[in-house]
């Protein structure tokens, strides 16, 4: 009898083993599973997230506030210095048939930027519509009267000090003030200006690639602003971007030498004038409120747009002939705002 008693508790016990193995093993199953499962969850995520990053804007994000720039533009004063990078660079009729820069930078950190320049009032109307800090070198009447208008977030070169604007050597005056963004970004602190903005961007950057797939062909771009300032713009299909001359000659960086380039050029075809002052210097005015004709050109392709400004302090909406917000390439553009009869030649490939 204590022989079967034996038996039946040795199988019960082989039973319980057997049952506690079973569980055991089923667990550290389940457990292997749940973690492969969160480490596959986990790899997703980075996949995801990194694709997310690579679909982000690049040329303009983050919460930085713009800080525009006058950069001359007298062929003395070249090459110059951090054009390649900004996000946004703006050429308008100056006198003298001369143009004049206006350079943005967004979360830029830059050691040199220049020669830098005094304002002229209608760039005004291009730094407010960024929510831009404006910095210059002096000011005419215009723009002196219009920065106290419109209460303009300003950094004036003049009345600053050597430390934040400084005269260098291998230019000569007027052609060689420059600046840093640090040392202009300590200026807007010291003076209580806000250094972020969460304004949006004038131009509808997109990630996916614009083609212009139903413009004409733009592999060279020719925009005579005047008899004295003729500005090309000829397409590095390798590259995809336009390489920028001025008065037949490749524009480069003061510092690295490289191209000048831009991914997009925008045309804006205004009525500029003489203006009739007491210091009679022929300085301009530009009728630049209303509907005008242009042009957006990218990857070697153009499309005509017209540019809509309804105030001077209110955003330029660039739409097609159809009236939609025109799609822009993620990458920096120049801004050309011409005179309103300048024979602006688009050419596609020459035919061998």
């Amino acid at each position: 009898m204590k022989g079967k008693q034996t038996r039946i508790l040795i199988i019960i016990l082989i039973i319980i083993i057997l049952v506690a193995g079973v569980v055991m093993a089923y667990k550290i199953i389940k457990d292997k599973n749940s973690k492969t499962q969160e480490v596959s969850e986990n790899q997703n995520e980075e996949i995801s997230t990194a694709v997310q990053e690579e679909k982000t804007i690049q040329i303009f994000k983050g919460e930085d506030r713009p800080i525009a720039v006058m950069i001359d533009n007298h062929s003395g004063a070249w090459p110059q210095a951090a054009l390649n990078d900004t996000y946004v660079v703006y050429e308008i009729v100056v006198e003298g048939g001369e143009t004049r820069l206006m350079a943005l930078f967004k979360g830029a950190n830059v050691d040199k930027i220049g020669p830098i320049r005094s304002s002229r009032h209608y760039f005004l109307d291009y730094a407010m519509e960024n929510d831009a800090i404006y910095t210059h070198f002096g000011w005419s009447p215009q723009a002196q009267k219009d920065i106290r208008e419109f209460k303009i977030n300003n950094i004036n070169g003049i009345t600053e000090s050597e430390e934040t604007f400084w005269r260098v050597k291998d230019k000569s005056s007027p052609h060689n003030a420059v600046s840093s963004t640090e040392e202009l970004l300590k200026v807007a602190k010291e003076r209580g200006y806000k250094t972020t903005s969460t304004k949006k961007s004038v131009l509808n950057y997109v990630v996916d690639d614009v083609n212009l797939e139903a413009g004409q062909e733009a592999q060279k771009v020719t925009i005579p602003f005047s008899t004295l300032q003729k500005v090309s713009y000829e397409y590095d299909k390798e590259n995809q971007v336009y390489k920028r001359y001025a008065r037949n000659k490749a524009q480069t960086d003061w510092d690295t030498g490289e191209p000048i380039t831009t991914k997009n050029i925008i045309i804006t075809f205004c009525n500029n004038y003489t203006l009739k002052d007491a210091e009679n210097k022929g300085r301009q005015g530009l009728t630049n409120i209303g509907t005008f004709n242009g042009y957006y050109i990218t990857n070697g392709k153009a499309i005509k747009i017209k540019c809509i400004k309804q105030a001077r302090n209110l955003q330029t909406k660039y739409v097609d002939l159809e009236g939609n917000e025109i799609n822009v390439n993620d990458g920096n553009t120049w801004i050309s705002i011409c005179p309103i009869n300048a024979k602006v030649q688009i050419e596609g490939i020459e035919e061998q």
